[in-house]
């Protein structure tokens, strides 16, 4: 008779972040342990002495080899683009909130550029309460534009405004001129009632 020496094979060890490690059939498949650890990724010993932190995961579908270290650890997930987090309704608001704020600013943009090419500076006038009155010409399709986009139309008039004011075509130099004028002809007024007060009070 012979004697017969069964060789016992050799399981894999898989070692935790904090030190403590346990063995694993051989030939285990990687995905099969990480049922039990959700989150976490499987990393060969041998990979990680070449590669580092740059060591990739065991693929899910690959088995342990018998007689090696593994490391199981939890690595930082990447975001997905279009990936939602948290509550679904607060976030779908948030994105559209932001895609307003994107395409309103995308609007101010065109509506600037039109108004650019489009828009001429008209008279400005002195009214009789010492205002000044300034007429602008702008497309028929840009002012309908602004009064669809605007809440009313303060609103609408403040953005004809802002284009105006941002383009300066001759309007702006115009109306600081014209009330540079206004307030020094009644400088002047108030200058000479103040003179002809004297006169009056000793006659």
């Amino acid at each position: 008779m012979g004697n017969a020496i069964g060789a016992k094979k050799k399981s894999a060890k898989v070692m935790k972040i904090d030190g403590t490690t346990f063995k694993v059939k051989p030939l285990v498949l990687a995905m099969k342990l990480l049922r039990d650890h959700p989150g976490h990724d499987l990393l060969e010993s041998d990979d990680v002495k070449c590669h580092g932190v740059r060591a990739r995961p065991l693929h899910p579908t690959a088995p342990l080899k018998p007689g090696k270290l593994y490391f199981l650890v939890e690595l930082p997930r990447r975001l997905q683009r279009r990936a939602w987090s948290g509550n679904l309704q607060v976030s779908a608001k948030e994105r559209l909130e932001s895609l307003k704020i994107i395409r309103r600013s995308m609007s101010d943009m065109s509506l600037a550029n039109e108004a650019s090419a489009y828009a001429t500076a008209g008279d400005v006038e002195e009214t009789k309460g010492g205002g000044v009155r300034m007429r602008v010409r702008l497309p028929k399709v840009l002012v309908e534009k602004l009064m669809q986009e605007s809440k009313d139309a303060t609103e609408a008039a403040e953005k004809i405004m802002k284009l105006c004011a941002e383009k300066d075509c001759g309007a702006t130099r115009a109306v600081h001129q014209t009330l540079s004028s206004v307030k020094s002809a009644q400088l002047q007024e108030k200058h000479a009632r103040f003179a002809l007060a004297p006169d009056e009070i000793i006659g």
